[in-house]
């Protein structure tokens, strides 16, 4: 049908969880679906949308992936998402499916309460929103602290705020939900992944879809087609921000900060690695992403750490015009020794 609306899939989860590798995924599966990407990251290199961009595929072109820079999109509705969407939606070829991939800081329901803007109601639906979740993270308790401890801290005051803001939005973002899928599955034994999908399904009274995946591997009839209308739904699904700050405070990152570093060519990518891993742990970042170059490999290499855990491939050739480089994105809590840090990696090298 000519009037029928364009179904949207909003992609959240905490940073790291593993939301980029599954798009791609998606994205190489299409089975020719047109799909157009909205990006949002948070931090200063725009890392998940270059390695989209490099994916090649014909439904999914250049042109199909938007990227918005000026902050997480749950705080820009107005002056990015919204104007982004009614670009979109005047395309002579209208895409046939939207995914929008959130920054691993968003709040997903103010994102998916502006599906109820006039100007997209009428010709856009959210088909589902799915929640990403690094699944041996959360075993390790890096997202999700002792909860019976909190919840007895909880009953004893009434008051008491959550123990960080990572806690915060672990929730938030399962509260929003309609499938999440627990990625790295495959990192965690069968028990463990039990006691995650139990804390998972803690964070809510509804009952969620879960699904486990490893290397964000799913198939697209998994991940599209839910048919949710969650924009029809998520007032009722409202974030610990809506419920403890009803006063028109505005929600702000000020917990968390990014910044880039450069650095010359890794001439030794294992000891570079390995250097890494010791910067990570003594200055508690949260994550780290970029593109290294190196010598006599005319392709990037792509870096992607969550904690301890470093991922490290060749994605595509250095481009006519680019100049191979190292580029890194850190992000951590707030208070990071940022010229220590880049200090120690650039000594990395």
């Amino acid at each position: 049908m000519l009037n029928a609306k364009i179904p949207a899939t909003v992609i959240t989860g905490f940073l790291g969880a593993g939301k980029t590798t599954m798009i791609r995924n998606l994205l190489q599966n299409a089975n020719g679906k047109r799909i157009a990407l909205i990006i949002n990251e948070f931090g200063d290199l725009g890392v998940d949308g270059d390695v989209l961009k490099g994916c090649g595929i014909d439904t999914c072109t250049e042109d199909d992936i938007v990227e918005l820079n000026n902050g997480c999109i749950c705080c820009t509705v107005a002056d990015d998402f919204i104007p982004t969407m009614e670009k979109l939606l005047e395309r002579e070829n209208r895409p046939d499916h939207i995914i929008i991939e959130t920054s691993g800081l968003a709040l997903p329901q103010p994102l998916v309460a502006a599906f109820n803007w006039p100007e997209i109601k009428t010709q856009v639906t959210v088909d589902g929103v799915i929640t990403v979740i690094d699944a041996a993270a959360v075993s390790e308790g890096r997202f999700a602290h002792d909860h019976d401890k909190l919840d007895a801290q909880r009953a004893a005051d009434e008051e008491l705020d959550h123990e960080s803001p990572l806690e915060e939005l672990f929730e938030d973002q399962i509260r929003a939900a309609d499938m999440i899928v627990l990625n790295k599955s495959d990192l965690i034994d069968a028990d463990r992944l039990e006691a995650v999908k139990a804390i998972v399904q803690s964070q809510t009274d509804r009952a969620l879809k879960i699904v486990s995946a490893k290397h964000g591997e799913l198939p697209i009839e998994v991940l599209l087609g839910l048919g949710s209308a969650t924009e029809g739904e998520i007032e009722n699904r409202k974030s610990h921000h809506e419920i403890h700050h009803a006063d028109g405070h505005e929600h702000d990152h000020d917990e968390f900060e990014s910044f880039v570093v450069e650095t010359g060519e890794i001439a030794d990518t294992e000891k570079f690695i390995a250097g890494l891993k010791t910067i990570i742990a003594a200055h508690d970042v949260l994550r780290l992403k970029g593109f290294c170059a190196v010598p006599g490999k005319p392709m990037r290499l792509v870096v992607q750490a969550v904690g301890q855990r470093i991922e490290t491939y060749f994605d595509r050739a250095w481009q006519a015009g680019e100049t191979p480089s190292s580029r890194l994105v850190v992000i951590g809590l707030h208070d990071l020794d940022q010229a220590a840090i880049a200090a120690e990696i650039k000594a990395a090298v």
